[in-house]
């Protein structure tokens, strides 16, 4: 019975988690053999026939036997062998007739491969063939744009005959944007660390960087926001629900979960079993919002979008409250303002030499009470590496007997200290002690000694005055510390 319970009560938590995610469980197979980056995937209609296909630049175990893979649904529809590991996948439309079935274009070693029916229809070697003649102007403009290192992300922006942008993040951690008709980037980011991955999300550029974390950039390079992850980023794609009009950057981590970012805000947190190394977002079968992930051990995980799931900012986790993001309401300018300003315009110089003057009297008046301090050793904490004390007081009581505990503590690492001595001054006529000199014991390392005594209060004025203590070794005059108690008056005998 009690294992029942206990399988009836892990049956009702998973079907809690499933209801209160946005994501349905379509398919997982921890041993589906696919080994491949986020560039390799890509989903397209190959038959015309509204079924969305995935197709696998799979890079094989251990980056052996590299594969062509295509699969509807959980299984692999075709396979076949590939000459050399697999760099990029991307579908594009040939024909302009109907039905318009995409061909795909896989980059593989030196070449360019081109299927069209899922079968082998065009292979691009470069240089050896020249380009298409309605491509000779893009490609001659490409030949002109160079780069101070050697790209390992590419995003373009734009249409070519109008405007577009090309942001290639390179090796040498550094991203560069060109521009059309430009033969030298335009803009360069220099990033603290090596990018990871590189994603356009509307008009920011987001990067992944080596330090785990996502950077938020314009066009032009400014730095817009930074986010920390939890763990190293492994790869990176773009969310782009067309229903809602959402678009948000993926991030896979090393701990095993994927993280979608809206900018800056956390909309939602998937944890898988293993760690994320591929990720793609789009239709899939005829399913408009499916994510497609595999994992570093070789699974593969399908997950459908609820129809009724909403991101929330927020949704993941705790971040920043809303109302950081309102813009204040500034009041208008008025005329002392507007003088106040044109006043600090023409006597700007002046004013920072009065500034600068104050700063540098300020700074030598400090010097000077800390050397003061330390000659007279006016301050709770030795300065001596001999005998490293601290000490610090507390007065108890509400009078007139009040009862002064020091607390004596030897800070030094293993030496012990013997020989020191406490002495009180203070004014006889208000105050008075039943020692006003001892010895203090031996000072153990690390631990802190009590001495308490107690003070009486003489005057019936309500007034209090300053009780200094100090810390001496017996033979000499000069304190090794001390501490300047401020009495507190005696409520006592104002009551009296």
């Amino acid at each position: 019975m009690a294992a029942a319970s206990s399988s009836d009560s892990d049956c009702g938590r998973a079907e809690s988690n499933e209801a209160s995610s946005k994501w349905l469980d379509a398919h997982y197979d921890p041993v589906a053999n696919i080994h491949t980056f986020s560039s390799c995937l890509a989903l397209a209609d190959l038959h015309g026939d509204g079924e969305y296909k995935l197709v696998v630049g799979d890079l094989g175990p251990g980056g052996q036997h590299p594969r062509l893979k295509v699969l509807k649904g959980p299984t692999v529809l075709t396979e076949s062998p590939l000459p050399a590991l697999p760099a990029a996948a991307a579908t594009f439309l040939m024909e302009q007739h109907e039905p318009r079935t995409p061909a795909l274009a896989l980059a593989s070693g030196p070449c360019v491969y081109v299927y069209k029916n899922l079968r082998p229809y065009f292979k691009f070697s470069l240089p050896q063939l020249p380009p298409n003649p309605l491509e000779q102007d893009l490609w001659n403009q490409a030949k002109e744009m160079s780069l101070p290192s050697v790209p390992v992300f590419l995003d373009v922006s734009g249409q070519f005959d109008v405007e577009f942008r090309l942001a290639a993040a390179c090796r040498n951690g550094n991203i560069y944007i060109l521009r059309r008709d430009a033969k030298r980037p335009k803009y360069c980011i220099e990033l603290s660390a090596q990018p990871v991955g590189l994603v356009r999300v509307h008009k920011v550029l987001v990067v992944g960087s080596t330090q785990d974390s996502l950077h938020g950039f314009t066009h032009k390079g400014k730095k817009l926001w930074t986010v920390q992850m939890p763990a190293a980023i492994l790869t990176m794609n773009l969310l782009e629900q067309h229903s809602r009009g959402l678009q948000a950057v993926m991030a896979g981590l090393a701990n095993g979960e994927v993280r979608i970012y809206r900018d800056k805000t956390l909309l939602n947190v998937i944890r898988t079993p293993d760690a994320v190394t591929s990720l793609c977002f789009g239709r899939y079968g005829r399913e408009d919002n499916t994510l497609i992930m595999t994992t570093r051990g070789g699974g593969l995980i399908i997950k459908i979008l609820k129809r009724t799931a909403v991101f929330v900012e927020g949704g993941g986790e705790a971040g920043p409250p809303p109302a950081q993001a309102l813009k204040l309401n500034v009041p208008r300018k008025t005329r002392l303002y507007v003088d106040q300003t044109l006043r600090e315009r023409e006597a700007g110089t002046a004013m920072h030499r009065t500034f600068q003057t104050d700063l540098y009297l300020l700074r030598l008046r400090t010097a000077r009470a800390y050397v003061q301090a330390l000659e007279s050793s006016l301050n709770p904490v030795s300065v001596t590496a001999r005998e490293p004390l601290k000490l610090h007081a507390v007065v108890q009581g509400l009078g007139p007997t009040f009862k002064l505990t020091l607390h004596l503590q030897n800070t030094s690492a293993a030496r012990p200290i013997l020989g020191l001595l406490v002495c009180f001054l203070y004014n006889e006529v208000l105050y008075a002690l039943p020692r006003a000199f001892f010895k203090v014991p031996l000072l153990v390392p690390g631990l802190s000694y009590p001495l308490e005594t107690f003070v009486e209060s003489l005057s019936d004025k309500g007034i209090s005055d300053i009780i200094k203590v100090l810390v001496l070794r017996e033979g000499q005059s000069a304190p090794l510390l001390s501490a300047h108690i401020n009495m507190p008056v005696s409520e006592g005998l104002a009551a009296a």
